[in-house]
């Protein structure tokens, strides 16, 4: 069984580093904006997804000028034009995603969200994030003897993309540090 999932998740971090290496340098550098600037960075993470934003945020290497989007009361913190937000979710149709994503459209925060696409729906979270990331895990990865699948690793496929965003981001301030 370990050997079907570790071939699977293999296979689904080679995707998303083949198909989605032009977003995640994009984002990275909407991202970066906010750290070379005045700016700091926000993470949200939905349900298990906020392992992320502790990821971030408290482990042994945190991401400078980082912090959580919601307060201890679960609302969205006081942003400025010059931050930015990362957002993670499982779906581009979740609509608390979607709401959130759109609260801070409406006061010009830009933003990255990070969801698998699901395709054919009118306004997901990639028609209302500034840039988005297809994290490509739309369901679970092994096939079950009962024709169920099981076994989806969100959070593992969202610290991929946080880590591809996170070294992209280094790169990019410390180009900017060695030019000025």
């Amino acid at each position: 069984m370990m050997k079907i999932f570790t071939t699977q998740l293999t296979g689904h971090f080679n995707r998303i580093q083949e198909q989605e290496e032009m977003n995640i340098e994009d984002s990275a550098r909407l991202l970066a904006q906010a750290l070379i600037g005045e700016g700091k960075l926000y993470l949200y993470g939905y349900r298990e997804l906020h392992g992320v934003v502790l990821e971030a945020l408290q482990s042994s290497e945190p991401l400078d000028r980082a912090e959580a989007l919601l307060d201890e009361n679960g609302q969205i913190k006081e942003l400025s034009p010059e931050d930015r937000v990362l957002l993670f979710t499982y779906r581009s149709t979740d609509e608390e995603a979607i709401s959130i994503a759109k609260a801070l459209s409406d006061q010009g925060i830009q933003l990255v969200g990070v969801s698998a696409l699901i395709k054919n729906v009118e306004a997901g979270l990639e028609s209302v994030a500034d840039l988005h990331i297809d994290a490509k895990l739309r369901q679970p990865l092994i096939p079950g003897d009962d024709g169920e699948r099981y076994g989806f690793p969100a959070l593992m496929t969202s610290l991929y993309v946080y880590y591809a965003l996170s070294f992209t981001i280094k790169e990019i301030l410390n180009e900017y540090e060695d030019e000025y």
